[in-house]
Parts: C-alpha cells; sequence; structure tokens
C-alpha cells in the first residue's frame, strides 16, 4: 500500500507557484484547509486563481489571501460575509466569476470523474449563459458547462490514514469530498491521521486513490461564521 503521509504542510505545498489553480474546500469556515491556506499566504503566491464555494472572512481563510491581494480570479457560488472580496470585486481589482452553487459542485465533480464537460438548465437566460453552448432536452434549454481544471485540490477531512482514506465529519463535509481527486495534485489536512486499517470501511467518504498528498493537521481554530444563541 502506497503511504502518502509528507511530514508537514511546508512538503504538502510543494510545487506551488505564482500563476496556478487552487480548489479550496470548505463551506463559508466549515471545513476550511486552515493550515494549507496559512502555508499559502506564508509563501506569497500570487497572481493565482482560486476555486472555493466562497472566500471566508475578511481575516480568516481565503480572506487572508484577498487582503494580500494574492489572488488574481475567484469562481465561487456567493461573496458571503467578507468586505474585502465585494469591494475588490465591485472596484475591479478582482476577476471574480459567479456561477450557480449546484453547478460549482458539478464542475468539480465533473472534473475527479473524468468527464469534460455537462450540461445543466440553472443559468439559463442570465449572465452565467453568456458565450456557452446552448441544447434543448425534452424541450426544455440547458448550457453546457466545462469540468474545472485545477493544478491544487487543497481538502480538509476528518479523519485519513497514511494511504490517503478519508473520513468528513458533519457539514465539514461539504464540497471537500468533491475536489479530491479534481486537481493534478490533491492535499488533505486531517484533524487526525492514523495507520492503514484502522478506520472503518464501512465509513470512508474518499478512497486514497483520488488523493496524492496528505499530513496531520495542527492548531484548528475553527471560527464559527455567524453564532446564533437563544
Amino acid at each position: 500500500m502506497i503511504n502518502k503521509t509528507v511530514n508537514n504542510v511546508t512538503e504538502a505545498l510543494e510545487g506551488v507557484q505564482d500563476g496556478m489553480t487552487f480548489m479550496l474546500g470548505g463551506f463559508g469556515l466549515s471545513g476550511i484547509p486552515e493550515n494549507s491556506i496559512k502555508e499559502l499566504v506564508k509563501r506569497n503566491v500570487q497572481d493565482v486563481t482560486c476555486i472555493s464555494n466562497n472566500a471566508g472572512v475578511d481575516d480568516f481563510g481565503l480572506g487572508l489571501l484577498l487582503k494580500k491581494k494574492q489572488i488574481k480570479k475567484m469562481i465561487s457560488s456567493y461573496v458571503g460575509e467578507n468586505a474585502e472580496f465585494e469591494r475588490q470585486m465591485l472596484s475591479g481589482e478582482l476577476d471574480v466569476e459567479l456561477i450557480p452553487q449546484g453547478t460549482l459542485a458539478e464542475r468539480c465533480r465533473a472534473a475527479q470523474n473524468g468527464i469534460p464537460a455537462f450540461y445543466t438548465p440553472a443559468g439559463y437566460g442570465t449572465e452565467v449563459a453568456e458565450g456557452k453552448e446552448v441544447r434543448d432536452f425534452d424541450g426544455k434549454p440547458h448550457i453546457m458547462e466545462k469540468a474545472f481544471v485545477a493544478d491544487f485540490a487543497f481538502v480538509k477531512a476528518w479523519k485519513g490514514d497514511e494511504a490517503g482514506n478519508l473520513i468528513f465529519k458533519g457539514t465539514a463535509r461539504n464540497f471537500n469530498p468533491l475536489m479530491c481527486g479534481a486537481a493534478k495534485v490533491t492535499v488533505v489536512e486531517v484533524e487526525e491521521l492514523v495507520k492503514p486499517g484502522e478506520l472503518d470501511p464501512n465509513f470512508i467518504h474518499i478512497p486514497g486513490i483520488f488523493v496524492q498528498r496528505i499530513f496531520q493537521g495542527e492548531a484548528y481554530e475553527k471560527r464559527i461564521e455567524q453564532r446564533t444563541t437563544q
């Protein structure tokens, strides 16, 4: 069995360069790859394209990269709670492609499964459909969407083993499983890294074949984006 563990986040991000396209798992602040994002900030990579549901908040998650203006383009489904994201988008400093959330998920899944493109009715008749092929299926217009092409996918899982098998927990499951194997290199950080055989096969969400590098994450903050109390 191939051991896919690396010693730390520094080794995990070997090969990251300016101008690359990254996928980053998470929804809001839930399940974001905190260690990988901090390392990207530290490395000061520039002119990157980020594919993520949103861009965190001003001082956390992808907001840290936005603050340093390391991101050239964001491909997301919504702006969220990030005021800096909104400011850069409205000022024209940041290239933004907003797409329906389901389409975002499916473009990840298509890349993961080697499907070059698919048709969906979502976005027809809007700016989303501009310049895209349209076909009718059962009398209903659909637009063609292409699978994402990315250099690295950065994923956060709850548990993983040295072979790259992964288990996600709760809402942190979100976009993370769909991004595994959807880029040239998938890097996974986990809260708990175990030996092969310690994970119950019945509860594994993603098999190790979709993962190239895995490491034990540390110092997770797990911030809550919107806290509601009674």
